[in-house]
């Protein structure tokens, strides 16, 4: 889907939308936004933008995803950053594997996996910024504040003398992207080895990971953790060498006393506080809480709200053409705002930033920075809107924002397709559950 409208004659504050190479957008990133120049040298040698993304869904193999996935050099999609910035909708990756009319055993686990994603982000919905707080208690024998806060200097510097975990962070630092399997170790090693609570982490991967998604980040910290899950996510060094091989041991300075060389067994011993069983416990998830939990619109009226004239408001959930605004209002202005203050205060980086700006340029929109609902306002009132219309956001942050917006301006909310239809919603609790409902649902969609 190509867009073509007008935009508005530029003014002194619209920043460019259009370079002539990757070197002059980081230049002008760098220039913009100091503070991301301080978090990352530079941009992530992947590209952002739909075009990147339809390459990397013409090679998806969901057979071979299916054997392969959890090997470092598996065929994974590599789509994770996509999704997150809607340039691919899970509806419409739904529908693209269901037109190879391929048998549901060749692509169930690649669409199980994709239910992993849809299900993080039922979650976020229940509990909304609670996603930052343990919905469990954890399971490791550890009391909560017994956990480190910060990143120490030899993780953040890659010096930790472990080859696997050294590489990880380089990896993380100078790609800003990594494979879930090397995800789950890395994030084990920080938590049950260092002891540094997920928070941390989850923060440290939020500042660098392109695909950046708060929900499937943390839910996933939490899982390793054991605060969203039955019991603690250990791995030891056969499990590593089964799925990477032996590259890490072979260059890796402290091979002789490596600290995963143990049976698990040993190792629950050396790590925990509890016994096996008490491992094993089973705890319910705690219900969403008013006060931190889902940010809940002003109005439950969106829908009927009419706005003749409207300003679209493209936010960073909303990328690409499954935006359900761009077919609703094909020539009304639309605007992307660099929110200054998430920025600065998140220490999101330039790898992030710049693949955001990527994905921009494909967009007939106008680029900004500063406060969204200020930029909003003030946009619309330049082009003659009467009203904003976006794509309903899942961050509680944004939602904050259509709050914000709504006091002085009427909203309209339009939904993309889900990835599938539960009817009424249940309570997330454990992913099992919900693959239950979803499964059957989805395999019949497969087979018509």
């Amino acid at each position: 889907m190509v867009l073509h409208r007008s935009l508005p004659p530029q003014a002194p504050a619209d920043l460019p939308n259009g370079f002539q190479d990757r070197p002059a957008l980081e230049q002008l990133l760098r220039q913009q936004f100091p503070s991301a120049a301080l978090v990352d040298v530079g941009l992530s040698p992947m590209h952002g933008g739909r075009k990147a993304a339809e390459l990397l869904l013409r090679r998806v193999n969901p057979l071979a995803y299916g054997r392969s996935r959890n090997f470092l050099d598996g065929a994974v999609t590599q789509l994770s950053p996509y999704l997150r910035h809607g340039l691919i909708g899970l509806g419409e990756l739904k529908h693209w594997l269901i037109s190879f009319k391929r048998p549901w055993r060749e692509q169930e686990k690649l669409i199980s996996e994709l239910a992993w994603r849809d299900f993080w982000q039922r979650v976020w919905q229940q509990q909304g910024d609670r996603i930052w707080q343990n919905l469990e208690p954890l399971k490791t024998g550890h009391l909560a504040r017994s956990y480190g806060q910060s990143i120490p200097k030899d993780l953040l510097d890659g010096d930790t003398g472990l080859a696997c975990i050294d590489i990880f962070q380089q990896q993380l630092v100078n790609n800003g992207w990594l494979h879930n399997h090397a995800r789950m170790w890395f994030a084990a090693y920080l938590v049950h080895w260092r002891r540094l609570s997920w928070q941390a982490g989850a923060r440290w991967f939020l500042q660098h990971l392109i695909d950046g998604d708060p929900a499937s980040n943390n839910l996933s910290w939490q899982w390793v953790a054991s605060c969203f899950s039955a019991k603690p996510y250990i791995f030891n060094r056969e499990n590593l060498k089964k799925y990477a091989g032996d590259q890490f041991c072979k260059c890796c300075k402290v091979v002789k006393s490596c600290p995963f060389a143990a049976s698990y067994e040993d190792l629950q011993q050396q790590l925990f506080a509890i016994s096996n069983d008490g491992l094993n416990e089973k705890i319910e998830v705690l219900p969403a809480s008013s006060d931190h939990g889902n940010i809940a619109m002003a109005s439950d009226d969106f829908d009927t709200i009419k706005v003749k004239q409207p300003l679209l408001w493209i936010h960073a959930e909303s990328l690409g053409p499954a935006n359900p605004v761009w077919l609703a209002w094909p020539k009304a202005p639309a605007l992307f705002v660099f929110d200054l203050a998430r920025i600065k205060a998140e220490g999101i980086g330039l790898k992030r930033l710049g693949f955001v700006a990527e994905s921009l340029q494909e967009l007939p929109l106008v680029l900004r920075s500063g406060d969204p609902v200020v930029e909003i306002k003030a946009f619309a009132l330049r082009c003659g809107c009467d009203g904003v219309v976006t794509q309903t956001p899942r961050d509680p942050h944004l939602k904050r924002i259509v709050n914000r917006l709504q006091q002085e301006l009427p909203v309209q909310l339009l939904d993309c397709e889900p990835f599938i239809h539960l009817g009424s919603e249940p309570e997330m609790k454990r992913f099992s559950r919900f693959w239950r409902r979803a499964e059957p649902l989805l395999q019949k969609q497969f087979e018509l």
